[in-house]
């Protein structure tokens, strides 16, 4: 008589490929230190609860602010000197078809922090982000004493004329950063490198 069934010692037992579990276990242990890595530099760096807000000298995106906006902590808080040179700078702009809008003027030393950790995180090391914003310790923002400009052409427009009004680009890597740094119609100082130097 002939079985169909084979003998017990030629069928092997079901079991998965032992390439396969190697292969999940090498993808799961890959996805373990991606996942460590985030957690571990979330708790390096970690988002602060601070929120910025107008009172902390926040001028959002989607708003036009001239320096004539005295009603905004940002240009409320600007020192006495710089906002009457912007408001002069501002008029002759006018002049020649320019506006020059703020982007950012004075800011409370939590929004400044703010911002330095917010760049830290973005360019994952405190070295590199120091570059482009400043300790609240250093900041001309925190003092009153500096202002951000846009668009494009009102930067290249008070890079060129606002030392008419002693309105300087202090910063070689931040054309929108102006100061009064020198008198009206005088010498802009040579441009430091960056917010570090």
């Amino acid at each position: 008589m002939h079985s169909s069934v084979a003998p017990a010692s030629v069928v092997a037992p079901a079991r998965p490929h032992r390439l396969v579990f190697a292969a999940l276990g090498l993808v799961a242990a890959i996805l373990v230190v991606a996942l460590a890595g985030v957690l571990l530099r979330g708790a390096l760096i970690p988002a602060s609860p601070f929120e910025p807000n107008e009172a902390n000298g926040l001028i959002r995106g989607d708003q036009a602010v001239t320096v004539a906006d005295e009603n905004l902590p940002a240009i409320a808080g600007l020192d006495a000197g710089l906002r009457n040179a912007m408001r002069a700078a501002t008029a002759d702009a006018a002049g020649d078809g320019v506006a020059l809008l703020i982007s950012s003027g004075w800011r409370s030393e939590a929004y400044q922090r703010w911002l330095l950790g917010d760049a830290i995180r973005y360019y994952g090391d405190e070295a590199t982000a120091r570059r482009f914003v400043a300790t609240p310790e250093a900041s001309q923002h925190v003092t009153g004493d500096a202002v951000d400009i846009g668009p494009l052409d009102a930067q290249l427009w008070l890079g060129e004329h606002g030392a008419a009004h002693g309105l300087c680009q202090t910063y070689a890597n931040e054309r929108w950063h102006f100061e009064l740094a020198t008198t009206p119609g005088g010498i802009c100082p040579d441009m430091r490198a960056d917010a570090t130097s």
